[in-house]
């Protein structure tokens, strides 16, 4: 049984990885519903939190039947990220995560996210301070280094671990890399591996399939595994994990009736929790996701992404559903 502190995950739990405009409560609640064992929200600002800024404090509405659920906070400044830790606390998630790894430059360039990973004695203390102030288990989530010549992760682990984190997941890449090239999980097994670790040690990057997943747990040991891009338009990726580990078959994937289902309900989520207006808007981003390799889906699209009105979406997902010939991905 993997615990972080007191919260057990299972004996392998797969993590949803915080992805900022993807993981808000709507695309969480499809990810909880087909198999996600611990999710985060989208990365929030420290200094927005600790301003009241509206975007900021509305991306900590959690919903009980997201647990187990973290709250992840990023920036540059140890005191904001202390207070931002304690906001954050009060809105009740179960555990509280810091991110130092978001590579992105807005971020970065503003000395935090993956910043963090070129002054390793700032982000111990800045961790040491959010564990001291708040009762929560603190995670973080990080990469092996800033680049090539800093990939200081066993080190920094063993010294995030002994100011009192209670797991850590950690992104196969370094911050020059963003997202490119394959990501490198010798140095997370090493960091696992490494006898004078005792928490959680979760891998990131480049699953996007069960049989990578498996092959990825027997190669290298974490104790689970955190999905971000596949999961994007495949929420289900979670449970087909799950069933190959289970019995080394592979589940069927989804119909055309279940893509358009999951896509319904997530649009349905995201007008309940973000309003008509903001619903439909930030829900255009993730139908090309939902119904990759549909042939002919170009002019649906378009009515998807045009429409203002709730009625007419919906049918074009009926439609979709009804009347397209589905290409499997």
């Amino acid at each position: 049984m993997v615990k972080i502190a007191n919260i057990e995950l299972g004996e392998f739990p797969l993590l949803l990885a915080p992805m900022e405009d993807v993981s808000d409560p709507p695309f969480r609640k499809v990810c909880k519903a087909n198999g996600a064992d611990l999710m985060y929200t989208e990365f929030i600002s420290s200094e927005g939190l600790i301003r009241d800024a509206a975007k900021s404090v509305q991306k900590l509405d959690i919903f009980d039947y997201e647990r187990p659920i973290g709250i992840q906070i990023f920036g540059s400044d140890i005191d904001s990220m202390r207070e931002a830790a304690i906001v954050s606390a009060q809105a009740g998630p179960d555990l509280i995560d810091i991110n130092y790894g978001c590579p992105v430059k807005n971020v970065a360039c503003k000395g935090a996210g993956a910043a963090l990973l070129r002054d390793v004695p700032k982000m111990v203390k800045m961790t040491e301070e959010i564990v001291k102030a708040v009762d929560l288990p603190v995670t973080v989530k990080t990469r092996l280094g800033w680049d090539e010549n800093t990939k200081y992760i066993v080190e920094t682990a063993e010294r995030l671990q002994d100011i009192g984190i209670k797991a850590l997941s950690i992104h196969g890449r370094t911050r020059v890399q963003m997202y490119k090239g394959e990501a490198d999980w010798s140095l997370i097994a090493e960091v696992k591996n490494n006898p004078r670790m005792h928490i959680p040690i979760f891998g990131n990057g480049d699953i996007d399939t069960p049989q990578k997943a498996l092959e990825y747990r027997n190669r290298y040991g974490v104790d689970g595994i955190m999905i971000g891009r596949a999961s994007i338009g495949h929420p289900w990726i979670f449970n087909e994990v799950k069933h190959y580990m289970a019995t080394g078959e592979l589940l069927a994937p989804p119909t055309l009736e279940e893509r358009v289902e999951v896509c319904r309900q997530h649009f349905t989520h995201s007008l309940e929790w973000k309003g008509e207006k903001l619903g439909i808007f930030e829900m255009r981003r993730h139908y090309t996701n939902y119904f990759r390799g549909l042939s002919h889906f170009k002019p649906l699209r378009m009515k998807l992404v045009q429409s203002e009105d709730i009625n007419e979406i919906y049918d074009t997902l009926e439609e979709i559903a009804q009347n397209m010939s589905y290409v499997g991905v």
